[in-house]
Order: C-alpha cells, then structure tokens, then sequence
C-alpha cells in the first residue's frame, strides 16, 4: 500500500480514507483496543464484539470508497463490527505504534504496517509482540508471494504479517497539462521519453518547462522522486547482508542526486507528499504538477484527491526504470483481546478474492500470486483513468520485482533523507552537502545501530 516520503506507501503508504462501518478518521491515531483495558465488548458472553484496524494511507477495505469489505464480513459475521482509524502520515503512525507495542497498551486489534519497517518488526526486540499468523487465524501463505512472507516472517519461523499489496512503479501523468507544453500524451509516446534512465525524465521535465501551464510543475515532489529511484536500486539502505548501509549504497547516491538535480532545475512543486495541511491534496485537485512517481497503491489517491472534476485528465506510463515502491501487511498484537478473531479477520482481508475486489476499485497490486496472474487483475482497467490498462501495467511490472535487502532503520532512514534532506533543500534552499551532513548526524543521534 502507500507511504508519504516513508509512507506506502506504501503502501505506502496517506490520505484518510472515510468511514467504513463505523470508521474513525481524524485526530485518533491508533485506536484503542487490547491491553486488558477492561471495556470489552461482549466477547466472552457470545454478544457482538469490536474489531479495531489502525491503518495508514489507501488500503480500500472501507465501504465508502474502497470495496466494502467490512460491511461484508460484518453481514457473514454478525457477532462482529469493524471500526477503522486511517492516519495520514506513516511515519507518526510507526512511531506511535512503537510506543504503544512497549506499553502493551492502546493497541488496535489488528495494525497495518508498512514494508520499510517490517525488518525491524521482526527483529528481536518486537517479534514477540506479534500473533503468528502462520498458525492462527487460517492464512493460507502459500497463496502469497515467497519474498513478501519471508519478510514478515521472524528469526525463529513465525510470520508476523499477511501481505496487502506490493509496490510496482509507473509514473502518472496529466494529460491535459502535457498537451498545454506541446509533449505527447499517448502513454505509448510519453514512456519513451524517459525510456531507461531517469536522466531522461529529467530531461522531459526540461522541455515540459519551457511550455509549462503558468503555475504548474513538472513533478510534485523531489521527495516523491527520491523515493521513486531509490526504489529502482538493487541496493538501497541496506547492504547484500541486510545492514544499514545507506551512505554507501549507490543507489541512494542515485536517487539523492537525481533528486537534488530536479531541484535545482526547478522542476519540482516544492511538495511535501501526504503533509497534515492537505497542501499536497489540494495541488491534485487544482492540477498544479504534470507527473508524479506512481506505484500502483497511488491510482487510489489521485483518485480521491484530484477528485471527480479531474476524471479522465490522468494517465498511466511505463518508468524510466522499474521497481517497488511501499507496499504492507497486517499484523496482529498478541496483547490484543481478541486475537484469534482479528487473526481471522486480517486472513480474510488478505485472501485472493478480497485482494481482487480491493484492486478492481482501488489500483493495489495484490501480492497474492494467483491474483497477479488472474484474469480480473490482467484486465482490470480503472474508470478513473479510463481506457489505461491499469492491470497489465502494474501487473507486468510486478513480475519483474526483485526486492531489495532491508535493515531494521530503512523506514526510519528514508524519513531522515526525504523529510530532513531533500526537503529542507526544496523548501529552504539548504546547501546539498549540508543537507547530507544533517541527515548524517540526525541518523548517528536516532539510531542505536
């Protein structure tokens, strides 16, 4: 799924998604459930009890946008009610969701969590704060993709999360502004403008710049870029070994650079993806940039962000490179009071056929391998974006996914780089080499590596 910088993403990982059956939205960021707080809801005496999901970012499960999976369960279940707390920043997101995992309070009874911080999840000092939902809730992991459960599965064998969606890159684009700077719109002509190498969208960018729309950008974010090449990179934060090696990783050096060279050619809309103040948001619906990084969890945001008045004006093209940007599980803390409910709950959300249901309204990949493959994702289009074949883009650039090694700190590194480096020279014209500095120290003060 989504994230901002570090968000689904994902999956990564955003933007609050409306109430689903009685869906919680707003200032609470985990709901609170689980932890022996004494307020159950009917459990032990056969009544009707409460399931809670803390989520970030677009998962599509609602029944206001999304594709009403809680109100099906609820009907096949009528013992059980869901409620959904839906944040926007993943990043407070985790770190609230650490805090609370310390205290064995305040949990939701089940909690998304997005890929740049499952290494750290199952690491020693959490993996016991998990269900093991290899054995309990029904799962059937064979279904999934072999690399997303190795990553949710812990030293000692347990899988602590059953996977939502992955990541696979594209980059969408507005057709309507491409025209206005005299550049192709057919998808077909617009991938081969970068085809191979995202120099050569930064060269797209240049010539879109010379007939730009007054007040538009080519790209909304030189975070968003950062993150789009660095998901491109065999290598990332992490070394072959799966230690914190971002300094000399080349593929961050890459994705730094590329970013910093959009910058400083004025390509970007100076944007902070998924900020609090909805400034981002409101810059889809007002189509103030051309382009921006689009793994396929994105298509549910342009969506509800550019809004039905934009319908049609988007379209979807190959990357200069692939890659996999975000993409999530859903977990489940052991301290919750209804474990084995949630477990079942969380496999059910997760089995193929709801995972075709969710891609058919809101554009996540599933990470299911038959789904991949079925004919409702290879067909699938879309009717946001109209004729694009949506589900062979994604699902072809997902057979290509290699995924990279991850550390314990990537979700946290990424953060530092993006929201502390690239921003601050974005936003505030900091010199690169001082940008790079601070993230140094910044990393060396927060992690205990």
């Amino acid at each position: 799924m989504r994230t901002s910088s570090s968000r689904r993403g994902r999956r990564t990982a955003m933007t609050a998604i409306a109430a689903a059956a009685a869906v919680v939205t707003g200032a609470a960021l985990l709901t609170g459930c689980g932890g022996g707080d004494g307020t159950g809801d009917g459990a032990a005496g056969g009544g009707r009890i409460t399931l809670r999901i803390g989520t970030f970012g677009s998962f599509g499960y609602d029944d206001t946008t999304g594709a009403k999976l809680y109100a099906e369960y609820e009907k096949a279940h009528p013992n059980i009610k869901i409620e959904e707390s839906n944040v926007a920043d993943g990043q407070k997101y985790w770190d609230t969701l650490k805090l609370r995992l310390s205290r064995n309070s305040g949990l939701a009874d089940i909690q998304a969590l997005e890929v740049g911080y499952i290494a750290e999840a199952t690491g020693p000092a959490m993996a016991d704060k998990w269900a093991d939902l290899g054995k309990t809730g029904g799962a059937d992991l064979g279904a999934f993709l072999d690399w997303k459960v190795k990553q949710a599965t812990t030293g000692d064998g347990k899988v602590i999360g059953l996977g939502t969606d992955i990541g696979p890159m594209a980059i969408c684009y507005n057709k309507d502004l491409f025209a206005q700077a005299k550049l192709p719109t057919d998808r077909t002509e617009v991938a081969k403008l970068w085809a191979g190498d995202w120099a050569k969208f930064l060269q797209a960018g240049e010539t879109y710049k010379k007939n730009a729309p007054a007040g538009t950008a080519f790209h909304d974010s030189a975070s968003g870029l950062f993150n789009a090449v660095v998901s491109s990179e065999p290598l990332q934060y992490a070394n072959a070994k799966g230690e914190l090696d971002y300094e000399n990783s080349p593929g961050v050096k890459r994705a730094w650079d590329t970013a910093v060279a959009a910058v400083q050619a004025g390509l970007t809309a100076k944007l902070r993806q998924f900020d609090e103040k909805g400034t981002w948001n409101a810059a889809f619906k007002n189509s103030k940039f051309a382009t921006v990084a689009c793994p396929s969890w994105m298509t549910g945001i342009i969506k509800e962000q550019a809004g039905p008045e934009n319908q049609g004006k988007w379209d979807i093209a190959a990357p200069p490179v692939a890659g996999n940007w975000g993409g999530s599980f859903l977990t489940v803390p052991k301290s919750g009071e209804h474990v084995k409910e949630a477990a079942e709950l969380a496999a059910w959300l997760t089995a193929p056929a709801q995972h075709a249901k969710v891609f058919g309204v809101n554009g996540n990949i599933p990470s299911t391998k038959d789904t991949l493959t079925s004919t409702a994702v290879q067909e699938a289009k879309l009717p946001y974006f109209g004729d694009t074949p949506i589900g062979r883009i994604y699902s072809e650039a997902a057979a290509g996914i290699t995924p990279a090694p991850i550390s314990r700190w990537d979700g946290q590194v990424k953060t530092f780089l993006t929201d502390n480096g690239i921003l601050d020279i974005e936003q505030r014209g900091t010199d690169p080499a001082k940008a790079w500095e601070n993230v140094k120290r910044l990393v060396d003060d927060k992690i205990d590596k």
